[in-house]
C-alpha cells in the first residue's frame, strides 16, 4: 500500500470526509494506491478501552503502518481535531508514522478554526515521528457545499488548494514525477556547448 486515508469524523457523510475523498480521488488520477480507514467504523469500545488485540484495532494500526504516505481528515470541534481521531491516535506507537509523509486536512464552521491544524494537529503528528508533514488544507463549510443530492461539492478555490497539496504529496511523498512545469533532467542528460 502506498496511500492511507483516514477519515477522523463522527460521522458521516461529513464535510472532512469529503475533502479526504478529493484528494483520495486526485491520487488514483495519478495511479496511486490507495487504502481507507473510517475511524468511526471500529469498534466504539475497543477504541476506548485502547484494546490493542481486538482484531480491528490490529488491521488499523496495520494499515498505518504499511502505508507510505498518509493523509488525515478532520473536523474541528471547539478549536481541536475530533476526538475519535484522538482516541485512534493514542493507539498508535511514538513510532507509528516514522518515515512516512502525512498530509492533514481540516474542516470548520469558519475560518477561525484554521489554526488548529498547526497547534493541534501537527504537534501530535510529529510526536509520532512522521518524517515530513505537509501544509495542511483546511476548508469552511461555506467551501464545501452540500448538493440537493446529498453530496458535496468542493468551491473551485478549494479545489486549486487540493490540486496543489495532492501534487505535493504525490511528488514528495510517493516520489512521483510532477504533472507540471519541466521534466526533471538527470545529470548524465546535461549538454554544455562553448
Amino acid at each position: 500500500m502506498s496511500v492511507l486515508l483516514i477519515a477522523g469524523s463522527p460521522s458521516t457523510p461529513s464535510r472532512s470526509t469529503a475533502l479526504l475523498d478529493a484528494v483520495g480521488e486526485r491520487l488514483a488520477r495519478r495511479h496511486a494506491r490507495i487504502e481507507r480507514l473510517a475511524i468511526r467504523e471500529l469498534p466504539a469500545q475497543a477504541l476506548l478501552l485502547a484494546d490493542w488485540n481486538h482484531p480491528a484495532i490490529v488491521n488499523a494500526i496495520a494499515k498505518v503502518a504499511e502505508a507510505r504516505v498518509v493523509v488525515v481528515a478532520t473536523p474541528v470541534y471547539k478549536a481541536a481535531y475530533s476526538g475519535v481521531l484522538k482516541v485512534f491516535l493514542d493507539l498508535l506507537s511514538q513510532n507509528a508514522l516514522k518515515g512516512k509523509t502525512v498530509l492533514p486536512l481540516a474542516t470548520g464552521g469558519s475560518p477561525h478554526h484554521m489554526l488548529a491544524l498547526d497547534y493541534a494537529l501537527r504537534p501530535v503528528l510529529q510526536s509520532l515521528a512522521a518524517r515530513h508533514i505537509l501544509p495542511g488544507v483546511y476548508a469552511s463549510e461555506s467551501q464545501i457545499a452540500l448538493t440537493p443530492e446529498n453530496a458535496y461539492q468542493v468551491h473551485p478555490d478549494l479545489a486549486e488548494r487540493l490540486n496543489e497539496a495532492t501534487e505535493v504529496l504525490a511528488t514528495e511523498g510517493l516520489k512521483l514525477p510532477a504533472t507540471h512545469g519541466f521534466e526533471p533532467v538527470p545529470f548524465s542528460r546535461v549538454r554544455c556547448s562553448v
